[in-house]
């Protein structure tokens, strides 16, 4: 393939430079930050969209975030890629304090308790669920008995309290992004412009001073050769 690297990258490289982006987060933050400012789209539709990037962080759809953004983006008319970008906020450096947070927040607000370490089984209990979709998908096809019991765990323990959970917070978050996204991009895109503008009016400059030049040349080069036939 034309785009196919060389030297395939060892899996457990790939995995560490997914945790920890070779130039580091702070060098990834400023990319996705200098995409947002040059998106062509108005201050408040960017922003729209990083809310719903920003948000959709804080709900427990794991591997669907991209899609989730780009839902919600749509409703509230904002710019998509920014949603898109905007999901960045969850990284690998940012998840755990979401998830519980939004986690402690939910089991508060339904009144369940939540047991002392549950945290520590967070992971668990999503591998649980995915084993229990992948075995009772087999089960279709095979004499073996379903069993839903890790998927019940998950979303009684896990995924409800997390969906209500994050409501709050990701609100919360989302919105102090957007009113701080609103006055930088505006102050980006007028800058932007202003700089586009010199160099436009750099560039008339410049092909006025050569078309200048052009006509005094042709000028003299007339004058020369009106003198040379009157002579």
């Amino acid at each position: 393939m034309i785009f196919k690297r060389r030297d395939p990258k060892p899996a457990l490289r790939a995995m560490a430079e997914f945790m920890w982006p070779r130039g580091g987060w702070t060098r990834a933050f400023h990319y996705v930050k200098h995409r947002m400012r040059r998106l062509p789209d108005t201050p408040e539709r960017i922003a729209r969209g990083i809310w719903a990037g920003v948000f959709t962080t804080f709900t427990p759809f794991y591997g669907m975030h991209f899609i989730v953004a780009a839902l919600v983006s749509r409703l509230m008319r904002g710019n998509m890629l920014a949603a898109l970008m905007g999901t960045f906020f969850g990284n690998p450096l940012t998840y755990v304090p979401i998830g519980l947070s939004s986690l402690s927040m939910g089991h508060w607000i339904l009144g369940s308790p939540m047991g002392r370490g549950e945290h520590r089984s967070f992971g668990g209990k999503f591998v649980d669920a995915g084993y229990d979709l992948f075995a009772n998908f087999i089960a279709i096809f095979t004499d073996r008995t379903a069993d839903w019991s890790g998927l019940t765990v998950f979303w009684h323990q896990v995924f409800y309290p997390y969906l209500i959970g994050g409501i709050l917070p990701g609100i919360i978050c989302a919105t102090i992004a957007y009113y701080l996204s609103v006055p930088l991009l505006r102050a980006y895109q007028k800058r932007r412009k202003g700089v586009i503008k010199a160099k436009f009016e750099a560039l008339k400059k410049k092909a006025a001073a050569k078309a200048e030049a052009k006509r005094i040349i042709e000028q003299t080069a007339q004058k020369g050769s009106d003198h040379g036939s009157a002579g």
